[in-house]
């Protein structure tokens, strides 16, 4: 993979994952499966590139995780995550930053 590629991806990803929490209570492989599926394999992660990712953001009281147990076949619980009211004013300033990084430099590349 080109390495700016790489650089780039690793820079959006904790937005994503910020932005996808925010929507609903998520479980790594969702995460993951929707990620592939709404980029068209572009954002293809493997658990061992998601999670430490969701450890940043949990580390940072952005998002905070729970055990969510299931009733029927499946009885092994999932860890879910959801994002906190600190997650929620942070993704609004990194999506702020964002934007004004996006126009910026669309600016001089156009």
């Amino acid at each position: 993979m080109n390495e700016l590629n790489k650089q780039l991806k690793k820079g959006a990803l904790e937005i994503i994952i910020l932005k996808l929490i925010s929507k609903k209570e998520m479980y790594g492989y969702e995460m993951i499966k929707y990620l592939e599926e709404k980029s068209n394999k572009y954002y293809s992660l493997k658990e061992g590139s998601l999670y430490p990712i969701l450890y940043r953001l949990e580390d940072k009281k952005l998002i905070e995780s729970f055990r969510k147990e299931f009733s029927g076949q499946r009885k092994v619980p999932r860890k879910y995550y959801k994002i906190t009211n600190l997650g929620l004013i942070e993704l609004k300033n990194y999506l702020e930053i964002w934007n004004d990084f996006v126009i910026n430099t669309n600016k001089i590349l156009d």
